[in-house]
């Protein structure tokens, strides 16, 4: 245990309880517009400046730091919102959720995939008000006790009793039982495995979890692709796009990357049309690569 594991915690459920007391709208805000004045100083900023300059070339510097302003925001308001997950709605205005493409939801087994994307921790929440459950990848912060808080609140908004799996080996053998018994998971998708393979993201060569589509493939799983798009603040909406179409050519490895490439291809079509909705933060792609681009660029 790190001695700043308990100063951590205290200042998590403080945070946390002020941002309840603020109510979802204010929450989202304040929690908004701090990350986005504040975010940006940061030297994590840097990482997001090198993966836009290499996987969108053609935007200006200044478009480039209002991306990553939007990104901070969006990040700010995802933690101001969180605990308020439990009390949102489907509600036709104000704070709460809407549904688009509910048709594609599925009540047997599934695999859907998303990305950090717009509000990522509301997407399960937002299903199982639909009347659908999924279980979930995570991975588990580095302190045990902030990490338990913050699963608590996860729990409590999906208001159902969720196996929730966390990344690593333990958390795959998990998830394959999970599917074999006629279960549905959720995995977000955007960042890099080092182990995976690669397949283009955003146009650029990305370590890919092959992970989504060889379940896909293994059980004939639908892979259902969804997102959230915030419309204001704590109003979200969710929407559910059509099932992949599963490669059947005989050879499993081929499928495999087929399939993937397809999910990368789904999650950067939405990052190129709302690139502030993504968290560009992440060393989604390895140096050499990101080097190499950032040549092509100047050249």
């Amino acid at each position: 245990m790190r001695w700043l594991d308990f100063p951590e915690y205290v200042g998590a459920r403080l945070l946390l309880a002020l941002l309840r007391s603020l109510g979802p709208v204010a929450a989202s805000n304040v929690a908004g517009r701090l990350a986005r004045w504040l975010g940006p100083l940061l030297p994590v900023s840097r990482v997001a400046h090198r993966n836009l300059r290499a996987a969108m070339p053609g935007l200006p510097r200044a478009e480039r730091r209002r991306v990553i302003r939007a990104v901070w925001e969006n990040l700010g308001r995802t933690v101001g919102e969180l605990p308020h997950l439990a009390s949102l709605d489907v509600t036709a205005e104000g704070p709460g959720f809407v549904v688009e493409g509910a048709e594609h939801l599925r009540s047997g087994p599934a695999i859907y995939i998303s990305a950090h994307y717009g509000n990522w921790e509301a997407l399960p929440v937002i299903v199982a008000r639909s009347g659908y459950l999924f279980s979930s990848f995570y991975r588990a912060a580095r302190n045990a006790r902030v990490d338990a808080l913050i699963q608590a609140l996860r729990l409590t908004a999906l208001r159902g009793d969720v196996p929730m799996f966390p990344k690593g080996a333990a958390g795959a053998r998990g998830a394959v039982a999970h599917l074999a018994g006629g279960g549905a998971i959720g995995m977000l998708l955007d960042q890099k495995l080092n182990d995976g393979i690669e397949v283009p993201f955003l146009g650029l060569p990305a370590m890919t979890a092959p992970a989504a589509a060889a379940f896909a493939l293994r059980y004939r799983y639908p892979v259902i692709p969804g997102r959230i798009e915030r419309e204001a603040p704590a109003r979200l909406r969710l929407i559910v796009e059509a099932p992949l179409s599963l490669p059947d050519s005989g050879d499993r490895e081929a499928d495999i990357r087929t399939l993937t490439g397809d999910i990368n291809a789904r999650l950067g079509a939405w990052i190129s049309a709302n690139p502030g909705a993504w968290l560009w933060l992440h060393r989604r792609w390895a140096k050499e690569t990101i080097d190499a681009a950032l040549r092509r660029a100047r050249a």
